[in-house]
């Protein structure tokens, strides 16, 4: 897998070039690009090769996670969309709803995934959106907010209530009654297609429901949740390695009161603190992979985390880098400037630091018995 993975990450490299920037300032990555790299496989390398997917492990998939996000933050928000979006069909879906739709992902079609609501951002279980049956079709209503890669998006799986449990519908966002609007200047991953989502009354075939319709939504969310804290925490690594290199090669090159940055003891302090917030956050992640690809049921606190660990880390790190690189790293689209908002938002999404501190705590009151 080694190969493969080699491959993949030298595509990311050639295809992000220097073009992060760009992006960022624009606020906007090519649609061409994303679905250039959909195509091949590279937005949701972890899929099932039956499916059309690659089948990275979630080692592999973690590193190239991280690798693109060394790179940029926006596409790395991508990829974890498409591939949060393809882990919940192959999921819940049946066999017909996976082959049909994984294989469009894995054919350059982009998906996004809807949780967060006007009412409902770390309460999930206050969603307001419904799913119901209707004959042979079914209808979806309600507003999803700050949906990453909506703005891009051929269709969206969108997460609600149906009856007194939860389910996850596939809804085209060309469909009737759909409609996206784009969130204007995000602080962070100002290109990962931000959106705020309407569902005014949409009519789909019953097809569009996946397999698990009345579940405990908590369910639902959890197993889907657990494959974006991973892809998070993997991105915040990729941000913390970037933030690295560029502290330890302005201090070994910049020099003030005659002699270089690093040997101020003070800065060196700030190196050595940003490496060891990368080998944590590495570790973490690692450990959590290995619980995620041997089906461990710890997999869902190591996710928790190896996300609440790297985002933390990742936000502090690049505090610390841009303190370092002070104007050198202030101007806009500068990789470190791009980490310091981007880090930001990694301590919210996908569970907050807050709601982290929860699930692990009562982890830990639950191990100890």
């Amino acid at each position: 897998m080694t190969v493969v993975l080699d491959a993949l990450t030298a595509l990311v490299t050639d295809t992000v070039a220097d073009a992060a920037s760009e992006w960022d300032v624009a606020g906007e990555i090519p649609i061409d690009v994303l679905r250039g790299l959909g195509a091949k496989g590279v937005l949701c390398a972890e899929a099932n090769p039956k499916f059309g997917g690659l089948g990275l492990s979630g080692t592999d998939n973690g590193e190239l996670t991280a690798h693109t996000g060394t790179l940029c933050s926006s596409l790395r928000s991508v990829m974890t969309s498409q591939g949060m979006a393809a882990w919940t069909i192959q999921r819940f879906g049946d066999q017909a709803q996976r082959t049909r739709y994984i294989g469009r992902l894995t054919g350059g079609e982009l998906a996004a995934v809807a949780f967060s609501e006007p009412g409902a951002g770390s309460d999930l279980a206050g969603m307001a959106t419904e799913i119901r049956r209707d004959g042979d079709d079914i209808v979806v209503h309600g507003t999803k907010t700050w949906i990453t890669v909506a703005a891009y998006a051929d269709w969206i799986v969108v997460f609600g209530r149906h009856g007194s449990g939860g389910a996850i519908a596939v809804v085209p966002t060309s469909a009737p009654g759909v409609r996206v609007t784009r969130v204007a200047d995000p602080l962070g991953c100002r290109a990962g297609g931000h959106a705020r989502v309407e569902l005014d009354r949409v009519r789909l075939p019953a097809e569009n429901l996946l397999a698990v319709a009345g579940q405990p939504m908590l369910m639902l969310t959890t197993i889907a949740l657990t494959y974006g804290r991973l892809s998070v925490a993997w991105g915040c690594v990729g941000m913390l390695r970037a933030c690295l290199t560029a502290v330890a090669r302005h201090a070994a090159n910049r020099e003030q009161f005659g002699k270089p940055l690093l040997r101020h003891q003070l800065v060196a302090r700030h190196l050595a603190e940003l490496y060891a917030a990368e080998r944590t956050a590495t570790f973490a992640c690692e450990q959590a992979s290995r619980s995620w690809d041997g089906g461990s049921p710890e997999q869902v606190p190591a996710s928790v985390l190896a996300k609440h660990v790297a985002a933390g880390n990742a936000a502090r790190g690049a505090a610390s880098a841009m303190q370092v690189l002070a104007s050198a790293g202030a101007a806009g689209g500068h990789v470190v400037e791009r980490a310091y908002r981007d880090a930001k938002l990694m301590e919210i999404i996908e569970g907050s630091n807050e709601i982290c501190q929860l699930i692990l705590a009562e982890h830990a009151a639950s191990a100890a018995g």
